[in-house]
């Protein structure tokens, strides 16, 4: 049996009782609230595993809020994503992130010298998302739209370390295997084949500095389920790429002590896939890319390393050979696991993501500096009431959205609210 511990807390799934768990944390969520946020696309309505993920929700009691962060193109998409999400017990609130009400609150943000509004996609998403539902929650657990192997005990295992304060715990991370859940084939391949290469040729190459082997504590730190705290989440920078899930492990590692900073196992896991693309402006590619920048920015802050481009050089030649290692060892645990493994295809792309380690350094050389979103903290310095703002505007796209399916009365509010929207 596995009982091995990082530099991080690792919590392991040792057949724990789910029911006693869930006891538990229902017990301290009266205590200490909590929420669940979600940031989504209005596509994601349309595939199952939100479905799911919201039918789930709806018998977690344990969640008191559930905030979804969502990008809808119209005013008819966010019309269907307040009613799909209607049927929740929870208080409920669905920011429509590029609506008009959310852009001209963030508009006035900018006049006032702050502008938040050059930052787009999943990162403006999660900030928007953390500053909402830290109005109402002390612990608060993200996860993505499409998980397709969700149920209760992944919210339930995110946040309960974080309302138990005898854990002690700040930030708690999901680490998982990444297994099809239909092929039950090994996937994760950024992970698997980009940042755990990495992380060991950047070690072979600047020795064992501190981030590198904390980075390398996680086991799936590309994961984008984690719970943190609601000071915490006023706190810490979101970055503005697709490196957000490493560029949060950055964040927390130098905001939050390692023993307040856990991992733990869901299981088996499963979501939708991204395409490897056909640069490095697109699909998995893209992901290394951002991935690569966010590490070598925050490796120079934190550890005073000088990166020069024969270093980009030389860790293209160590990742390639890390990364080969690595795809042997994968297909010996695949065949004595009988799960389908194409080496060929895995040494494929091996070599698509060495190609975009050069890309990547060139880009980080021409901009350092990198796009981080500023932290809920300096956004209030500017607009106290900027919080408040958010939720009353999702309250009245919400108000108006369902007035526009079904004339809505003030005894009706609360059924199709769920709180929501206060009664006349």
């Amino acid at each position: 049996m596995d009982y091995k511990q990082e530099i991080v807390t690792t919590i392991h799934d040792f057949g724990c009782d789910i029911d006693f768990l869930e006891s538990r944390t229902l017990q301290l969520s009266e205590q200490f609230p909590t929420a669940v946020l979600i940031p989504a696309l209005y596509e994601e309505l349309e595939r199952p595993a939100l479905t799911q993920i919201r039918d789930c929700l709806h018998h977690c009691g344990f969640v008191k809020t559930v905030v979804v962060s969502l990008y809808a193109k119209s005013a008819e998409q966010y019309q269907k994503a307040v009613r799909f999400f209607s049927v929740l017990p929870q208080k409920t609130v669905v920011i429509w992130e590029n609506g008009t009400r959310v852009t001209s609150i963030l508009e006035t943000l900018r006049d006032r010298g702050l502008d938040l509004l050059k930052f787009k996609g999943k990162g403006q998403a999660v900030w928007l998302g953390l500053g909402v539902a830290s109005l109402n929650a002390e612990a608060i657990a993200l996860h993505d739209a499409d998980i397709i192997t969700y149920d209760r005990s992944y919210p339930l295992k995110l946040l309960f370390p974080l309302l138990d304060k005898e854990c002690g715990i700040a930030f708690n991370k999901a680490y998982y295997a990444r297994l099809g859940n239909e092929s039950r084939s090994l996937n994760g391949r950024v992970a698997r084949l980009f940042v755990t290469p990495l992380l060991t040729a950047l070690t072979e190459l600047f020795g064992y500095r501190d981030y590198l082997r904390y980075l390398s504590a996680f086991r799936y730190p590309l994961s984008g389920e984690f719970a943190l705290t609601s000071d915490l989440a006023l706190t810490t920078r979101i970055p503005g790429n697709w490196g957000l899930e490493i560029g949060m492990l950055a964040e927390v590692y130098r905001s939050v002590a390692q023993k307040r900073i856990s991992q733990v196992d869901l299981g088996i896991f499963d979501h939708k896939h991204q395409s490897l693309g056909q640069s490095s402006q697109e699909g998995l590619q893209k992901m290394c890319r951002d991935i690569l920048k966010s590490v070598l920015r925050t490796l120079v802050e934190t550890e005073q390393v000088v990166v020069s481009m024969e270093h980009i050089h030389a860790l293209r030649v160590k990742f390639r050979r890390e990364a080969q290692d690595f795809t042997r060892q994968y297909f010996v645990d695949a065949v004595f696991n009988n799960l389908p493994y194409d080496r060929h295809q895995e040494e494929v792309i091996v070599e698509v993501f060495e190609q975009v380690i050069l890309e990547a350094g060139e880009q980080y050389f021409t901009n350092p500096v990198g796009a981080q979103i500023p932290d809920w903290t300096r956004a209030l310095a500017v607009m106290p009431d900027l919080r408040e703002q958010l939720q009353a505007a999702a309250e009245t796209d919400a108000r108006e959205a369902l007035s526009a399916v079904v004339p809505i009365t003030p005894e009706l509010y609360e059924t199709h609210t769920n709180g929501l929207v206060p009664t006349a």
